[in-house]
């Protein structure tokens, strides 16, 4: 039998083993709890980078989600709002008509239309989010120009440039209200129009009175054109209002389904198999156990030494 008293090579070599096999073990047993195989740039740099980045782009990806959340939200309004003064203005149409048969009282025909056109008031003013409201404004078109909302609707990454996209809505072209004196910035029933009848009135859709002076059929019949160019005028808004909220829904789901996308690419990098890595601990363990009594056996050969000296 071979032996030293200085160097015990078969301890060494079992001792040796049993380390790589703690480390190996250490590492199985991390991978279990965290659930990672990559949770750190040590154990794969390349993956471990792009997984951040990835992460940290989801991060952005679901603030997108909440501003197309609130700007969804806005734009419901504004249509909800659009849709109940159709109405509404639809309802004037039908005074008016009413107001052009023989010997009808006017007076008691523009009680009820003064009912409804401060419904249409209430409507406006009443169509705000988060303290901005589309259809009740006071902006100077000729000054600043339309005024327009945007709705945060993407983020791009290419290569190293990221960069935020939006969807535009031109504000100005579907308020109902628009308090700026300026001539320009009228909204779609504050245009004021002058009858050519006898009354020759020049007024609104919101502010119309057949009961003034002189007001004759032909006054009423260019007020009934009016209110019904009035309900063009929302209809097309409405429908642009209900284009763009068609638009941010399939955004948000297309934002949905990528933020899921990118989850599962950073779960094929970065995630521990965790039956293949359950069955690797039972395995180590078992080569632990093993490592430990062939230490014991290694170590035990040095009391063979002494023993030649008793």
């Amino acid at each position: 039998m071979n032996g030293s008293i200085n160097t015990n090579i078969s301890a060494m070599t079992a001792l040796k083993s049993l380390q790589m096999t703690n480390v190996n073990l250490e590492e199985a047993q991390n991978r279990i709890s965290t659930g990672l195989r990559v949770s750190e740039a040590a154990d794969n740099a390349a993956y471990w980078s792009i997984a951040t980045t990835m992460r940290s782009d989801n991060k952005a990806l679901s603030t997108v989600q909440d501003a197309l959340g609130l700007g969804q939200a806005k734009v419901d309004i504004a249509y909800t709002g659009l849709n109940a003064a159709i109405d509404v203005v639809d309802e004037i149409k039908s005074k008016l008509v009413a107001a052009r048969e023989p010997g009808v009282d006017r007076s008691k025909i523009q009680s009820e239309i003064a009912q409804l056109q401060g419904q249409l008031t209430s409507i406006a003013d009443s169509s705000s989010f988060s303290g901005e409201n589309w259809l009740s404004i006071s902006h100077d078109v000729t000054a600043d120009g339309a005024l327009s909302a945007d709705v945060v609707s993407s983020f791009t990454r290419s290569g190293a440039n990221v960069s935020v996209g939006t969807l535009s809505i031109t504000v100005s072209s579907i308020t109902l209200f628009n308090a700026d004196a300026d001539a320009a910035s009228v909204g779609l029933l504050d245009t004021q129009f002058t009858t050519t009848g006898a009354g020759a009135v020049t007024t609104s859709v919101s502010a119309l009175d057949i009961t003034a002076a002189n007001v004759d059929d032909t006054d009423i019949d260019e007020m009934i054109s009016a209110a019904d160019t009035a309900v063009q005028s929302m209809t097309t808004a409405a429908a642009d209002l209900g284009a763009t909220k068609s638009r941010i829904e399939m955004q948000n789901d297309f934002i949905g389904n990528l933020m899921s996308a990118i989850d599962r690419g950073v779960s094929a990098l970065v995630d521990a198999d965790m039956s293949a890595e359950s069955t690797r601990l039972s395995a180590l363990q078992t080569q632990q156990q093993l490592g430990i009594q062939s230490l014991s056996i290694a170590n035990s050969s040095a009391q063979s030494i002494l023993a030649l000296f008793r």
